[in-house]
């Protein structure tokens, strides 16, 4: 097998890599993706490895799952990274895939952080892809359905990795420490009882980031030491969220708050606004978020909601954070507790697709300004009758184009304020004897 070092030399290698597994079986948390009866695992064993693309969150073991690839096939084993690499260097290792070939052997080329890849670059592997001219492997943790070309997509399988879950990585932290000859044993350390599945929790399923504290607490506390939660808690004091403002996990989060505050659960709101404001998300984008599900699906329901939601909006503008935390975890609350209705929303479609289906009738001639006397003679304001002039405050005036008379946009719903809406509304359609 031939393989370029470059992307896995290690050289002086942290704990991180020194701990990673060396086996399909080693691997921990990814049983569904890498369990001995999964097709990848096959797969691997048999040295037939197909295009793939593998997806999941930093930590969760794409690299680790190359590098057990690339020491079981037979094929010339082709790392790179997408960051580091341009299309001169794509191009460089797909001239020798090719050379390969002619003689009879298979490439893999595994791409670190293919999502950094742009559209031509990406292009650039589809025929090779397509031909069988190299297997792919490629790693990203971005969401493939936006960051692939759907026609790469459509040539690979992917697999996701899922986070690993904390008793698993806790259980590494464990071996780490135990392990004399890659990890830590030789140090004699002692860990505070709780204090591995303390660090497996704030990892957030990151395998490299685990072992990485664990090895800059063994440093701190020195051989023999003394792992506790004072030492945990000063070493991870300024760990950063994953969370990134423009890839998948914005996206999840952002769902999971709108969601929340439909379902009308106060509780996951705060806790999902807490997470993208600690993940250093922008707090305007997250106030237009509130403002849209104020109107959406709260409506009518209850109007405060949306005053409520812009206030929110001008405190982050008025004092920033972190003060106006509190404002936005007002508005998301009271969003949450609010009657839900989406009337509004389903109204405004059918008037939007009413439109674009042609309605676009001329404006009736009753409710037409008529400033002039050449308008008036025109017919401009014919049959206006003034609402505030009429007993109960509303003229029996027609005020849809012809075609769309008796048509229905706004029903109100029977939650809130929209209760009282609907009886106004139904009083006011017998009266001029709409349906």
């Amino acid at each position: 097998m031939t393989m370029d070092k470059g992307l896995f030399d290690s050289g002086a290698a942290p704990l991180a890599d020194r701990m990673r597994p060396r086996s399909l079986e080693a691997m921990v948390g990814q049983d569904s993706v890498v369990g001995p009866e999964s097709p990848l695992h096959q797969a691997i064993r048999r040295d037939d490895l197909g295009s793939i693309i593998l997806w999941g969150p930093p930590g969760a073991g794409k690299t680790t799952l190359a590098r057990i690839i690339a020491s079981h096939t037979e094929a010339n084993f082709v790392p790179m990274s997408a960051v580091m690499a341009g299309l001169k260097d794509l191009r460089e290792a797909l001239a020798q895939a090719k050379a390969h070939r002619a003689a009879g052997r298979r490439t893999i080329l595994f791409l670190d952080e293919i999502h950094r890849f742009n559209k031509a670059q990406q292009d650039a592997l589809l025929p090779h892809v397509e031909s069988g001219a190299i297997v792919l492997i490629g790693a990203t943790t971005e969401n493939p359905s936006f960051e692939i070309n759907s026609a790469l997509l459509s040539r690979t399988r992917v697999y996701r990795l899922e986070r690993i879950p904390d008793e698993a990585l806790a259980g590494l932290l464990a071996d780490a420490l135990a392990d004399r000859d890659q990890g830590l044993g030789a140090m004699e350390l002692q860990a505070e009882e709780g204090v591995l599945a303390a660090l497996a929790a704030a990892s957030q399923g990151d395998a490299r980031y685990a072992l990485n504290v664990l090895e800059f607490m063994a440093s701190t506390a020195g051989a023999g030491g003394n792992l506790d939660r004072a030492l945990l808690k000063e070493t991870i004091r300024n760990q950063a969220l994953y969370y990134d403002k423009q890839g998948e996990e914005h996206f999840n989060l952002i769902s999971a708050l709108h969601k929340s505050m439909r379902n009308s659960d106060p509780d996951a709101t705060m806790y999902w606004l807490a997470r993208m404001l600690e993940g250093g998300e922008d707090p305007l984008y997250i106030a237009r978020r509130i403002v849209r599900f104020a109107s959406e699906d709260v409506g009518l329901a209850d109007p405060r909601a949306l005053t409520l939601a812009l206030a929110a909006k001008e405190a982050v503008q008025f004092v920033g954070r972190p003060e106006a935390d509190l404002a936005l975890a007002e508005a998301a609350v009271f969003n949450a507790l609010a009657p839900k209705s989406n009337a509004l929303y389903l109204g405004w479609q059918k008037v939007r697709k009413a439109i674009r289906d042609g309605a676009t009738d001329p404006v009736p001639m009753a409710i037409r300004n008529a400033p002039t006397e050449l308008m008036k003679r025109e017919g401009y304001g014919e049959g206006y009758r003034y609402a505030h002039d009429e007993p109960d405050g509303v003229a029996d005036l027609e005020c849809l184009p012809e075609r769309l008379r008796g048509w229905t946009f706004y029903e109100p719903g029977g939650r809130g304020m929209e209760k009282q809406l609907a009886e106004r509304l139904q009083q006011l359609r017998k009266r001029n004897r709409r349906p």
